[in-house]
């Protein structure tokens, strides 16, 4: 019972910051008081806020397409076909499978929110997956991190629509054990096939674009067709190239405790959305253990596919080859270490012409979800110059 009023004090709170969004009143100032007490710990670190206790909020998941207005829900067929490699070992010890999941359509004002296969030859597209720390949020139009896709398509005349996963989301006790690693891999596999085998864009004209924990798959993907690419699978399909951009928004991409160390921004930064996670009963975090399963959180130490930024020595993340990046920050957040590190790692072996890196002065972590936090404006801006 000890553990029952804080949870149902931060669901209250994320249920009214969700009526805030609804109804307008969404200022990051209002919405940061509505979550500090939870400390956003029903996304990152606590119960997922679909299951957890008191108030429940309403939340589409890969189950079902739920009815959206200026968007259009689509049906993404699995591809058990394209699962290769270490994937395919992965998938076997976790118990998962390729499943059907929705996806919604977005489009620029003034077009109809999903575009007609096949497309025009040079059309580029947004695949965008939401953050959430990989338990909760929703690719819904309704959700918050729907702002990210609604203002991108608006961006640029050849890019006037993206496609939201509604991937799988993780569970662990006290709730069902469900959806680990490399569920949600196999989803964003799915959409990416989607756009490029049923729909006909090009690969090199997908924009792979994540927030959070979304920018974790986008990076785990792009690793997938880039380490596989030209490769036939046993069921004798050949896996798409890999796409032509990245854009990774406040990525989470050290899912473990390797930048917890004194004086990092893990706990400098403590103004930040995203509770404290790395000391005491606050970790190994729900998000981090639901989301690695049978796995362990050792497997965050060594694996690139979960942490491409661990400072493990026995991380061997390589990034040649990878599609040119645009990389966005909040100097205020706490993942602000392990983003430049992950910055670092990349421009090493990409160069400084195919990664950009934009630090947010003062911005939380996924700051641009807010479309009037200060300096929002402007990041987007620079995502705009970057997109050409």
């Amino acid at each position: 019972m000890g553990r029952d009023l804080p949870l149902r004090t931060a669901t209250e709170d994320l249920v009214m910051a969700s009526s805030d969004v609804d109804s307008g009143l969404a200022t990051p100032e209002r919405y940061f008081k509505r979550v500090s007490k939870g400390r956003f710990a029903i996304a990152l670190t606590g119960l997922t806020h679909q299951h957890s206790v008191g108030k429940a909020i309403p939340c589409p998941d890969h189950r079902a397409i739920e009815p959206a207005r200026n968007a259009e829900g689509v049906w993404i067929e699995a591809v058990p076909q394209l699962i290769t490699a270490e994937l395919k070992i992965w998938s076997a010890v976790a118990d998962v499978t390729p499943t059907r999941i929705p996806g919604y359509w977005y489009g620029k004002a003034g077009l109809s929110p999903k575009p007609t296969a096949p497309v025009e030859t040079g059309q580029r597209v947004f695949l965008f997956l939401h953050g959430g720390a990989f338990v909760g949020m929703s690719a819904h139009p309704e959700g918050i991190p729907a702002s990210v896709p609604r203002t991108l398509v608006e961006l640029t005349d050849n890019a006037p629509h993206a496609l939201a996963i509604e991937y799988r989301l993780s569970s662990t006790y006290p709730l069902p054990e469900q959806n680990p690693f490399p569920a949600a891999l196999l989803d964003t596999l799915a959409g990416y096939n989607h756009l490029v085998d049923v729909m006909g864009y090009h690969p090199s004209n997908v924009i792979l674009v994540g927030d959070s924990a979304g920018g974790n798959l986008v990076l785990a993907l792009a690793r997938y067709l880039i380490e596989n690419n030209g490769s036939t699978t046993a069921a004798g399909a050949r896996l798409p190239a890999p796409p032509g951009h990245l854009l990774l928004i406040s990525p989470w991409v050290d899912l473990s405790n390797s930048h917890g160390t004194p004086g990092s921004t893990a706990f400098t930064n403590d103004m930040d959305v995203i509770g404290e996670f790395y000391l005491g009963a606050g970790y190994p975090p729900y998000s981090g253990c639901a989301y690695l399963g049978p796995f362990g959180m050792g497997m965050a130490l060594h694996n690139p596919y979960i942490s491409p930024a661990s400072l493990s020595p026995c991380m061997q993340a390589r990034f040649k080859g990878f599609p040119r990046t645009f990389i966005v920050a909040g100097g205020a957040e706490r993942f602000l270490d392990q983003i430049r590190t992950l910055r670092d790692r990349m421009l090493e072996d990409m160069g400084e012409d195919q990664v950009t890196y934009y630090e947010g002065i003062d911005g939380i972590h996924d700051y641009i979800v807010f479309r009037n936090y200060p300096g929002c404006s402007e990041t987007y801006e620079a995502i705009q110059a970057w997109l050409g």
